[in-house]
């Protein structure tokens, strides 16, 4: 089974072992890669080395964690000598990359083509580009790195993260087979530039001896699961010699009450069924905190040095506060309120790992229950619907938007169209445009387009990918509209998904998170985020609360006593408010995830403080 051990000192350390030069945490989200990330990095400066820790997350907290405000520049971390930080920006890459794209050609091509290159930097595939054209810089332009021992990437969550370490490859071959007149023409004008730096990448993701991937996980079933496809789909582009973290193990310390015995069983559990594939990896654990991993201090308790744990451990846990905080019935009175239309598009959104699979099925399973057509479906290419759900109910059809899928159908639609109008040189040149991947976020617009078209008629749930990921294909959105409005003629009626998303009559966004520093800011951020599209998000739910369950263990009562601040936080800022506790068993399966979402009753809501007193 792998180097396993139940200590977090030996096991961060065995991760940072003759560690390579580039180092990648990545990982479902949620499972805590930026604080492992950052507490890596931390670690090697403290041991002398000159560390640069790059997030390719579009959502990133890196700045949130050290507070400080990081961005998309180089920035040292104050309190960490040798310690450097930066977060990828993708919109700010975008506009960089934009520039570098038109200045060699400002004022020397004919007005029509200039704007049409203009045109074509508009979209979510130049972000995505952009993006990726500065994750190769720090990975490959020895210019931007040679200062540093260490380059740490903390990712974004996984789909986002394999599509992005698959870039490099695809682009290159795209290149190297010919491009024809892709429809992405701006963003290729720049990507041709970059050849040799995209092919160097390529050899050192597949280098063990230059770069280690750390696989982090949950002690859960699908968090395992979605390690091990990662692991797959990894290996297929080279990155081998990885190691696996399974993190926040809950300890001895959270003690025997029927939630901690439960949780600790469901977890030895996973634990030993840990899948094959993934088993012989070198594997590590690290136990679960009472406190939130912010600042340097706390990066290095995560380190596990025993003077500081046992500090931690000694203080009190009587500190239960915010006596104004109320715990609201579960999901019964959102599904009420989405009840009394009839019908309509209600899409699940936040940041990986926050249980937006769980509150989605859950709603999808009560309102079919209630007699209504319901069609569930996700945009998250790591989800789990058909697990969660794990069973037939009437009404209720599960589907899966794959973007690989969604891809093929895409460019098989347009030979069979577009191409049988050209000649034999006209078609290869329209399938080597259709190889771009680009083509990728056209086809997965599509068909996203399709599922907000059905909720003319009935319930459609979108259990939807992790924030950054959705923010773009809700970019690809917006572009579509504004491409529409430009060419509709004046007073002519028409209807965009973008329209009908920013229909409060038609469309719910229901934000989820946890009742911790990282997930709330980053919920904050994705409301501003939609706000200034036009979208104002209907509700928000906590999911798997400490506090709402209401524990006895003066380690869990810790934990709770820390989420207080961040659920009044929530109802500071949000409309609707919906708790669910943490539960003792998995809500898998139509009748827990119907209990989720039970009728309202008349009973009061209880103070957090009550509840935990």
């Amino acid at each position: 089974m792998g180097d396993v051990t139940q200590s977090s000192e030996t096991a961060m350390h065995g991760v940072l072992r003759e560690l390579p030069r580039f180092a990648f945490f990545t990982g479902k989200g949620g499972v805590g890669k930026t604080s492992l990330a950052c507490a890596a990095a931390v670690a090697l400066a403290d041991a002398g080395a000159r560390v640069l820790l790059v997030s390719t997350d579009p959502a990133s907290n890196v700045g949130q964690v050290f507070g400080v405000s990081i961005g998309n520049v180089v920035t040292p971390i104050p309190g960490v000598p040798r310690l450097d930080a930066i977060e990828i920006d993708p919109e700010q890459a975008a506009e960089q990359y934009r520039q570098r794209v038109l200045a060699p050609v400002t004022g020397l091509l004919p007005q029509a083509e200039f704007d049409a290159i203009v045109e074509s930097l508009s979209g979510s595939c130049t972000t995505e580009v952009a993006a990726f054209d500065e994750f190769t810089t720090f990975l490959a332009d020895e210019a931007h790195t040679a200062d540093y021992d260490h380059v740490i990437f903390d990712t974004a969550p996984t789909g986002h993260t394999i599509r992005l370490l698959q870039l490099p490859g695809s682009w290159t071959d795209f290149l190297v087979d010919g491009k024809g007149d892709p429809s992405c023409l701006g963003p290729m004008a720049g990507l041709d530039k970059q050849r040799d730096m995209y092919a160097r990448a390529v050899r050192i993701l597949a280098d063990p001896a230059m770069t280690r991937l750390v696989l982090v996980a949950r002690a859960h079933e699908s968090s395992l699961r979605e390690v091990e496809r990662t692991h797959h789909e990894l290996a297929d582009i080279g990155m081998t010699g990885a190691h696996l973290v399974v993190n926040g193990i809950l300890p001895p310390e959270a003690g025997d009450e029927p939630l901690a015995v439960a949780v600790r069983a469901r977890e030895a559990a996973a634990l030993r069924g840990i899948p094959e594939a993934i088993a012989a990896l070198p594997q590590h654990r690290v136990a679960l905190r009472t406190g939130a991993m912010v600042g340097a201090e706390a990066l290095r308790e995560l380190l596990g040095e025993p003077a500081r744990v046992r500090a931690n451990r000694g203080d009190s846990a009587g500190v239960i506060t915010a006596e104004g905080v109320l715990l609201e019935p579960g999901l019964g009175p959102l599904v009420d309120e989405i009840e009394r239309d009839g019908r309509g598009l209600v899409m699940c959104m936040g940041k990986g790992g926050v249980g937006k699979t769980t509150v989605a099925a859950a709603l999808a399973v009560a309102l079919a229950e209630r007699g209504h057509r319901v069609h569930l479906t996700t945009t998250d290419p790591a989800a789990h619907l058909a697990e969660t759900v794990h069973g037939e109910v009437a009404g209720l059809t599960v589907s899966r938007i794959d973007p690989e899928e969604a891809t093929r159908l895409y460019r098989e639609r347009v030979m069979a169209t577009k191409g049988a109008k050209l000649d034999d040189d006209g078609r290869a040149a329209l399938a080597e445009d259709l190889l771009s991947p680009c083509t990728d976020e056209v086809a997965v617009f599509q068909q996203f387009s399709k599922v907000v078209a059905e909720s003319r008629d009935r319930f459609v749930i979108v259990d939807t990918a992790p924030t950054g990921h959705t923010l773009l294909l809700l970019d690809a959105t917006g572009s579509y509209h504004r491409e529409i409005a430009r060419n509709m003629p004046a007073g002519m009626h028409f209807s965009t998904p973008m329209m009908r998303l920013q229909d409060p009559e038609q469309t719910k966004m229901i934000i989820v998170t946890l009742a911790e520093t990282t997930p709330v800011l980053e919920a904050e951020q994705l409301q501003a985020d939609l706000v200034r599209a036009g979208i104002h998000p209907w509700a928000w739910v906590v999911n798997n609360s400490i506090a709402a369950a209401a524990p006895r263990s003066e380690f869990l009562r810790r934990r709770a006593a820390a989420e207080l601040p961040h659920i009044a936080r929530v109802r500071e800022i949000a409309s609707r408010v919906a708790m669910l506790p943490l539960l003792a068993d998995d809500p898998v399966g139509p009748e827990r995830l119907a209990a989720l979402a039970a009728p309202s009753r008349a009973a009061a809501p209880r103070s957090a403080a009550a509840a935990l007193g």
